[in-house]
């Protein structure tokens, strides 16, 4: 920048701070604006305060004109006094309010109710409390020719009250009712009747639909936030078959469901709330889930918008069947069996186990061991003993892809001299056909070590999803872990660090450490069998290899100990069986075993016409195939340069 531009510069802002001050208002200006500006401010303050006093009074008006409405049909029941009616079982406790007639409170017995406002856990509690109060409405809204009735504003009668059993009564006029009939059976179902007496009359001639909100503020029962929020959803049931659910992480608002239903949950890790039509739920409900922030103690606003049959004339109830209860699989199952409906509900679909071929194993495996075991052994062995049990269903798989990395590592030093002449970039073609010509006289497959490793990742993804969803994990202690359904802080603090939250948990800490001198191990074995630049270039992937364990430990960290424990002591036996092989294997006696197959094979050329056979005729004809697309290219080049000239 010369001189020019300076004083330029300079000018321009000389001429701009001139004019600010030259326009600027004087004091007496600015204390008549000042004045104005008082009063504009409170006469919008004044307008505001007329505003919302007109809308309150549009709203008691409103509200005075739907009660006079209602006056004709429900004159008795739109005032009273609230009373709780309670249904109990030796599974759950619910209580009933006459002011909307329906469940307000359900409390699931035999479960710890966590306080986690107190980290300690010495305020949690005997019972699960799912929800209470305010965080949960139903409402059943009919539209009759002159008014719509809500049973939310109503104040129903009860009768034949027992510890299972109560009817809810509203009158509608003389000889004109709205029930609903409760029974509570001896597990977790709550089975009711909806019907309508004397109220044909009021309704349109083709009147048959009813309008369900059901709404729920779904709230933390784990210490852990983001683990359990991450399995909270809700969750509906196609009439045909299948379940699918709202998007966990995302906010749904009036998500419209275009397939018919027969029931909807309010799911959190553990526990559940169902509700479920014999007539089914129409096409085009709207679904609701928006996440909660963390530190509020819920984790979702759930809503759910649904239509259903109703019959005016009262000869056909409208019938429901309520689940308020665990999320275990075998309890679901066999609760299901207490439906009246006759339906396949598949409530254990609400216990997620995977992809198909991961739910096979779990549903055909994984829980009936873990059933088993749990009735003789605490939790933490459990773990331990399934861990064990599946080292040894894969073993024999283990050991093949050991013994195939053995028999390339013996072999190291006869391909290093059979790939010697080709070192260049250029040949690498020739040196992985060098290689696999190597691998056929000795009868050595390097693809058979990587086979059973893939036959295993099945058992481990299955593992992944099974331990998260298994409640009888929940509250349970061992070592250390208080609690294996959530984390095992070793550190805490009220701030949120990005990435890793408000905690260490040391399981997570263990499997990460495990999993670096794991990853550590399985390295130097394959640089053992590596050849020429293959050696250089898993240096250079070892560091990644080594990231990952750090990776882990961010995903890993708000996860149950239960997982990362079970991912310890697996990485742990894995470990020791791979030193125990290498300990167990003699390379000598190995390398003489394939120094005779290679005679065999000499002698036999047949015999050797295996898999590696095949690639080596693979790779040849790829390195044909590339050389005469080398040579037309070179002759078109030609023919360029010919033309050019």
């Amino acid at each position: 920048m010369n001189k020019n531009n300076i004083i330029g510069f300079l000018l321009i802002a000389l001429v701009l701070i001139g004019f600010s001050w030259y326009t600027q208002p004087s004091a007496e200006e600015q204390r008549a604006a000042f004045v104005q500006d008082s009063i504009a401010k409170a006469k919008h303050a004044e307008i505001e305060k007329a505003s919302k006093a007109a809308a309150a009074k549009r709203q008691a008006n409103a509200k005075a004109k739907i009660e006079a409405d209602s006056t004709a049909l429900f004159y008795s029941a739109l005032k009273g006094q609230e009373k709780k009616i309670v249904l109990k079982n030796e599974k759950v406790e619910l209580t009933l309010n006459t002011k909307g007639g329906t469940v307000e409170k359900a409390v699931i017995k035999g479960y710890v109710g966590h306080n986690i406002q107190v980290k300690d856990g010495s305020a949690d509690q005997k019972d699960v409390t799912l929800f209470d109060g305010k965080d949960q409405s139903l409402k059943f809204m009919l539209e009759a020719k002159e008014a719509n009735i809500i049973t939310s504003d109503l104040y129903f009668t009860p009768s034949n009250v027992t510890d299972s059993t109560v009817t809810m009564t509203a009158m509608a006029g003389e000889g004109k009712t709205l029930s609903m009939t409760y029974k509570l059976g001896k597990d977790y179902m709550l089975h009711m009747s909806f019907a309508a007496q004397g109220m044909e009359g009021l309704f349109s001639p083709n009147y048959n639909k009813m309008d369900i909100d059901w709404s729920d503020k779904a709230r933390q029962q784990e210490r852990g936030f983001m683990f359990e929020n991450r399995y909270t959803t809700l969750t509906y049931h196609n009439a045909e078959g299948g379940t699918d659910y709202l998007n966990e992480g995302s906010e749904k608002i009036d998500e419209k469901i275009e397939e018919t239903t027969d029931w909807v949950s309010f799911k959190n890790q553990f526990f559940s709330a169902i509700i479920v039509a014999k007539d089914n739920f129409d096409k085009d409900a709207f679904m609701t889930s928006i996440p909660q922030e963390k530190g509020s103690g819920y984790l979702k606003q759930f809503q759910a918008k649904m239509k259903t049959a109703f019959d005016p004339t009262g000869k056909k109830a409208s019938e429901f069947e309520f689940y308020f209860g665990p999320n275990d699989f075998q309890i679901l199952k066999n609760t299901e069996k207490e439906s009246t409906f006759g339906k396949d509900l598949e409530f254990q679909r609400l216990v997620y186990l995977g992809w198909p071929i991961i739910r096979w194993i779990n549903r055909f495996f994984t829980l009936y061991v873990f059933d088993w075991l749990s009735k003789v052994f605490p939790m933490g062995v459990v773990l331990i003993l399934i861990t064990l049990l599946l080292k040894l269903i894969t073993y024999p798989m283990v050991k093949k892809s050991y013994m195939s990395s053995a028999k390339m590592r013996v072999l190291k030093p006869k391909l290093e001299a059979a790939t010697a002449q080709y070192n260049k970039p250029e040949d690498q073609m020739q040196k992985q056909q060098a290689m696999m010509a190597e691998y056929a006289k000795y009868g050595v497959s390097p693809l058979s070590g990587c086979l059973p490793m893939l036959i295993q990742m099945p058992v481990w993804i299955a593992m992944f999803n099974f331990v998260p969803n298994a409640i009888q994990l929940r509250g349970e202690h061992f070592l250390w872990m208080n609690d294996l359904s959530t984390y095992d802080p070793i550190f805490e603090w009220n701030t949120n660090i990005w990435m890793i939250g408000d905690h260490l948990s040391l399981t997570c800490i263990l499997f990460c450490v495990a999993n670096l001198l794991y990853s550590w191990m399985t390295m130097r074995q394959q640089r053992d069998q590596m050849v020429g630049q293959q050696a250089e270039q898993m240096k250079m992937m070892q560091w990644m290899m080594y990231l990952m364990p750090l990776m882990f430990f961010f995903m890993f960290n708000d996860y149950s100990s239960g997982l990362n424990f079970y991912y310890f002591i697996s990485l742990f036996f894995s470990a020791a069986i791979m030193w125990t092989l290498r300990k167990t294997t003699n390379d000598e006696k190995l390398l003489a075993i394939l120094e005779k197959r290679y005679q065999e094979n000499k002698s036999n050329p047949k015999k050797a016409n295996g898999l590696m056979a095949r690639m080596q005729a693979l790779q040849e004809l790829q390195r044909q195939q590339q050389e005469e697309m080398m040579r037309k290219k070179a002759e078109l080049n030609e023919k360029k340069n010919n033309l050019g000239k």
